[in-house]
C-alpha cells in the first residue's frame, strides 16, 4: 500500500524536535525546548523520515515545555524518548478530485490498496470556523430525494441536517446508498460517506456495495473504524466535513455528508475525556460534550449557493431519547427519520416510520398549504390503522364499522405506495429503480385519500413509483384475471 504524510507542507524554518515523555493509550505527553511550544490543535509526527509518521495532535499545555496530545494513530509499540516533530500547523487533509472514488483514513491517506494521490493535490487543514451569518445560505430549499415517504413526510433542506434513526438489518445502508445517487443523479453533486465507529465488516460491505452499484463514482468514503484508537475516531467527522467545505467552497459543488454513527463520535470523546482526567458530566458523559457537538453541526451549512447537507445516524442508548448524547445532537437537527423493523420484517422498504418521524420543514411557509394538509391527512389515517391493529387482527377488517373500514382500506393502499423500489438494489431484485418526484408522490397520495383506488387490489401500489404506474399494473392485473376467466 502506497503511502504519504498527512501534512503537506513543511515549516520555513525546521522547528527543533521534542521527545515522548510519556504515553498513556492514546494520550501522549511530548516535551519540547523552551520558547518553541506547539499550539494547541496543531499536529505532531513521529516516525522516520520517508516513511508514513504516527500524528499526535497537540490537545493542551501542561507547563512552558510540555504538551498534551492526542494519538491519531495506534500507539503500540511507542516508546519514551522517542523523537517528535512539530509541523507547525493543523492536521491537513486532501480535497479535489483526486479523492472521489477513494476510501481515506482520518489523516488523509488512501486505505483502499489504490495508488498513493498526487503530491500536487490540494489540501486544507481540519480545524476551521463555520461560516459567518452574513455568507451563509438560508436552509429552506428542499433537497428532493426521490424518495416518496421521506420528500412527503420528512422533507430534507438544503444546507440542513437530518438524524437517521435505525438499528442493522433496517435496510439503512440501502437507503443512505439511494441518497447517494440522489445527489449525483438530480443534483450533480457529491457525497461523502463518514465511517465514525464503524466496524471492519460494515466498512468493507459498504466499499464493495458501492463498487457494485456504481455509486463510488460519486462518493468519497472517510473512515475512523472501530478498531482504531479514540483519536481516529474522535477527529473523522473534522476530516470528512474539511473535504466537503472544499468541494462547496472551492468547486462550488453540492454535497451529502453522510455520517454512521454520529454517537459514536460522542463516545470517542468520553473515552478521550477519561484519558485526560477530566471529571465526567451527566451520565457519564464529558463535561464538553455541546461544545464538541457543535464545533462539528455548526460546520454544516450552505454558502454561495452551494450547500453541505448532512444525514447523520444517531444509535439511541436504552432507546431513551432523553440521553444527553442524543439531546444534544438532536438540538442541531432539522429532520428526524426513525427506521422500524417492524416495517422493515413486512418488506415496506424503505421502512421509514411515517409516525415517528418528522421535520421542522414541513410548514406551509416552506412546503405549502397543499403538501402539509396532505401529509397530515396520510398521517392520520396511518395512526388510525395502527391502533386498529389489534382489532383487525382478533375480529377482522369485516367487524369494523364502515368509516373505520374506509380509513383502514385507504391507510393499507397509502402504506403500500409510499414503498417504492430503489436504483441501488436493482442488480440485487431485477425491479429497477424509481425515483418520484415531490409532487407526483402529492398527486398519488391525494388520489388514494379521495378514495380513486378504492377498488384496486392493494398489490397495485406496492413497490411502484407513480400513480400512472401502480394504474398500469393494476389495469394488467385485471385485463390478466379477466383472461384467465375467459379461458377457463
Amino acid at each position: 500500500m502506497n503511502l504519504q504524510p498527512a501534512v503537506l507542507s513543511e515549516p520555513e524554518t525546521v522547528a527543533p524536535l521534542g521527545e515522548i515523555i510519556t504515553v498513556r493509550e492514546a494520550v501522549v505527553d511530548v516535551r519540547f525546548p523552551a520558547g518553541h511550544l506547539p499550539e494547541i490543535n496543531s499536529a505532531l509526527e513521529v516516525g522516520d523520515e520517508g516513511g508514513a509518521p504516527l500524528i499526535l495532535e497537540v490537545h493542551s499545555h501542561l507547563d512552558p515545555r510540555t504538551v498534551r496530545a492526542v494519538a491519531l494513530m495506534s500507539t503500540s509499540g511507542l516508546a519514551r524518548h522517542v523523537k517528535v516533530r512539530a509541523t507547525g500547523s493543523a492536521l491537513h487533509v486532501p480535497g479535489g478530485s483526486a479523492v472521489v472514488g477513494r476510501m481515506l483514513d482520518v489523516t488523509g491517506i488512501p486505505r483502499d490498496n489504490g495508488p498513493a494521490l498526487p503530491p500536487d493535490v490540494p489540501r486544507r487543514g481540519i480545524h476551521n470556523d463555520p461560516p459567518a451569518m452574513n455568507v451563509e445560505g438560508a436552509a429552506t430549499d428542499i433537497f428532493e430525494t426521490g424518495v416518496k415517504v421521506l420528500d412527503l413526510l420528512t422533507p430534507l433542506a438544503h444546507g440542513g441536517k437530518a438524524a437517521m434513526f435505525g438499528g442493522a438489518g433496517v435496510g439503512k445502508t440501502v437507503l443512505t446508498m439511494e441518497l447517494i445517487h440522489a445527489m449525483a443523479a438530480k443534483y450533480q453533486g457529491l457525497s461523502i460517506f463518514t465511517g465514525v465507529g464503524e466496524r471492519s465488516r460494515e466498512g468493507h460491505e459498504m466499499l464493495s456495495d458501492m463498487n457494485g452499484s456504481g455509486v463510488i463514482r460519486h462518493a468519497v468514503l472517510v473512515y475512523g473504524q472501530m478498531n482504531e484508537p479514540p483519536g481516529a475516531r474522535w477527529r473523522v467527522p473534522l476530516t470528512a466535513l474539511t473535504i466537503a467545505e472544499y468541494f462547496r467552497d472551492e468547486q462550488h459543488r453540492n454535497v451529502l455528508l453522510l455520517m454512521d454513527n454520529i454517537y459514536r463520535f460522542v463516545q470517542a470523546g468520553s473515552e478521550l475525556s477519561s484519558l485526560l482526567g477530566r471529571l465526567p458530566s451527566r451520565v457519564g458523559y464529558q463535561s464538553t460534550l455541546a461544545t464538541e457537538v457543535g464545533a462539528v453541526e455548526e460546520r454544516i451549512t450552505s454558502v454561495a449557493g452551494a450547500a453541505v447537507t448532512a444525514i447523520q445516524t444517531v444509535y439511541v442508548p436504552a432507546d431513551d431519547f432523553t440521553d444527553p448524547a442524543v439531546t444534544a445532537i438532536a438540538t442541531h437537527m432539522d429532520s428526524q427519520i426513525v427506521l422500524s423493523r417492524d416495517l422493515a420484517a413486512q418488506g415496506f422498504y424503505p421502512a421509514v416510520d411515517p409516525l415517528a418521524s418528522s421535520s421542522v420543514l414541513l410548514d406551509p411557509l416552506v412546503v405549502g398549504e397543499e403538501h402539509c394538509e396532505i401529509a397530515e391527512q396520510v398521517r392520520e389515517a396511518l395512526a388510525r390503522l395502527k391502533s386498529l391493529q389489534d382489532v383487525i387482527a382478533l375480529l377482522g377488517v369485516e367487524e369494523l364499522g364502515a368509516e373505520d373500514r374506509r380509513i383502514v382500506t385507504r391507510a393499507r393502499r397509502l402504506q403500500r405506495f409510499l414503498s417504492q423500489p430503489f436504483t441501488v438494489t436493482e442488480k440485487f431484485t431485477g425491479q429497477p429503480g424509481r425515483s418520484v418526484s415531490r409532487a407526483e408522490t402529492l398527486a398519488g397520495c391525494r388520489a388514494i385519500l379521495d378514495g380513486e383506488t378504492d377498488e384496486w387490489a392493494e398489490s397495485s401500489l406496492y413497490m411502484v413509483g407513480t400513480l400512472d404506474e401502480a394504474r398500469q399494473k393494476e389495469k394488467s392485473a385485471r385485463n390478466s384475471a379477466a383472461a384467465g376467466g375467459k379461458s377457463s
